[in-house]
């Protein structure tokens, strides 16, 4: 990694520590293929492989206080990642039916996401019908948080419940499924322009 890139890299990382919704969102932009590729190669699986990414994302969000700076971001997401799949597995041999709960702290609710983002700019601009168009296009478990965030207008911990899944994957699904969408929108609009 390039100086500049890695100064970049530690003022983001400073910045989520103090729950600068930005600054996740460029981390997850920036590791989010590392990750996922990581787990495609082990998983052999997309939504599997996709599961695990946004596990790792919500894991790494939740306890970025515990990261130490001397220490690479990227290895440390991958040794996240490594181990939800690990913990996985273990259940998946153990045929464990019973859902496992995981203890909710106030760290969870840190990731703020009150300013709307240039994604969300983006989203908002679109005519109704085009953009029902273009969420389409997304995977289904991305249609269904753009739709229950911004069609149902539920919040985060009403999204947790209804999907019956910890509030931070929720965040990371729906920081996804932003991006992909504006890039969606991004691309179509390009071609438009160009024919």
């Amino acid at each position: 990694m390039k100086k500049e890139h890695l100064i970049l890299l530690e003022d983001h990382i400073k910045s989520a520590k103090e729950g600068k919704q930005k600054s996740f969102n460029y981390l997850l932009h920036t590791f989010w293929n590392d990750v996922y590729n990581f787990q495609l190669k082990r998983t052999q699986n997309e939504y599997e492989a996709e599961d695990i990414t946004i596990q790792s994302f919500s894991r790494a969000f939740d306890k970025i206080d515990t990261f130490k700076e001397e220490l690479n971001f990227k290895t440390w997401l991958i040794q996240i990642s490594k181990n939800i799949h690990i913990d996985l597995l273990r259940k998946k041999n153990a045929s464990i039916q019973s859902k496992t709960t995981t203890r909710v702290d106030d760290s969870v609710y840190r990731i703020i996401d009150d300013n709307p983002t240039p994604e969300d700019k983006l989203i908002t601009e679109q005519n109704l019908a085009q953009l029902l168009l273009y969420i389409k296009q997304l995977k289904p478990n991305y249609q269904q948080v753009i739709n229950l965030r911004y069609f149902q207008e539920l919040s985060y911990k009403e999204i947790a419940e209804h999907l019956d899944e910890p509030i931070n994957n929720v965040k990371v699904k729906l920081l996804r499924a932003r991006k992909l969408l504006s890039e969606i929108i991004t691309s179509t609009k390009s071609k438009s322009t160009k024919k």
